[in-house]
């Protein structure tokens, strides 16, 4: 099993940060995995952590090769990768930076989702300090309800050692059906706040004019895409973090 750096004093971790999204970019784009240190425990699927080194830099990241990925009963074979990428875009096209730097590329298993490793605390996470990061926080439960994320684990929200909330594993987003189930429902039935309704809109524009809608052709179906305008246009309509619906609303285990 791969050993994960515990420290922010460690000398093994990465001196990329995932706050420098450009830099980041182009080493997990371009860099050579120089380094493999094994699979990640607990994972479901096969996830690598590798060293990445470009040109003086080095970054640890989180490898997800599509050879890896599991078969599951509700989507469709080798595409989680994909989603994983489309949940970044979806992310930065927003302005909210929740989720790590992320690229699909080739490496030692085949082509997969590479991203980021953020250096934090394991203990740490989701039902630990939920309520310090309100605004952080926000913003990866609406995330959720825009990309229908089916796994929103407590410990897929990580605490970074520089006190940043980051949101990962998003391999299960984007179904055309209702399969949101996540920890966070602390703000169901709150208002969306302003800025982030700005967002939204703004995301919809990007969704029809920008580059985005280009690149979730290459990621998810056209069936999928038209749900995911279907959810940001019922929040922008209603204004407000949904409530739960009948059926499964949480993940299991909820960690």
């Amino acid at each position: 099993m791969a050993k994960v750096p515990k420290s922010d004093n460690d000398e093994n971790l990465p001196i990329i940060q995932p706050g420098d999204r450009q830099m980041a970019l182009r080493i997990l784009g371009d860099a050579d995995m120089a380094e493999t240190h094994g699979l990640l425990p607990w994972s479901s699927n096969y996830t690598f952590l590798v060293e990445l080194a470009y040109d003086g830099q080095r970054a640890l990241a989180i490898y997800k090769p599509l050879k890896g990925e599991r078969p599951l009963w509700d989507f469709p074979d080798g595409c989680l990768y994909q989603r994983e990428m489309a949940a970044f875009l979806v992310s930065e096209a927003l302005g909210w930076s929740v989720i790590p730097p992320t690229v699909i590329r080739s490496g030692p298993h085949g082509i997969g989702s590479v991203q980021l490793y953020v250096p934090h605390d394991p203990e740490q996470h989701y039902f630990t300090f939920g309520r310090r990061f309100p605004d952080r926080l926000k913003r990866i439960s609406l995330l959720d309800h825009v990309i229908n994320n089916a796994d929103r684990k407590g410990g897929h929200c990580l605490l970074s050692y520089d006190d940043e909330v980051w949101a990962i594993d998003h391999g299960i987003c984007f179904h055309h059906q209702d399969k949101l189930r996540t920890v966070i429902w602390d703000f169901a039935n709150q208002p969306i706040p302003d800025a982030m309704m700005e967002n939204l809109i703004d995301l919809c524009d990007e969704l029809s004019n920008g580059a985005l809608g280009n690149q979730l052709n290459d990621l998810i179906t056209r069936r999928e895409q038209m749900a995911l305008r279907r959810r940001i246009d019922r929040l922008i309509e209603t204004g407000m973090y949904p409530e739960p619906g009948p059926g499964r609303n949480y993940p299991w285990p909820p960690v």
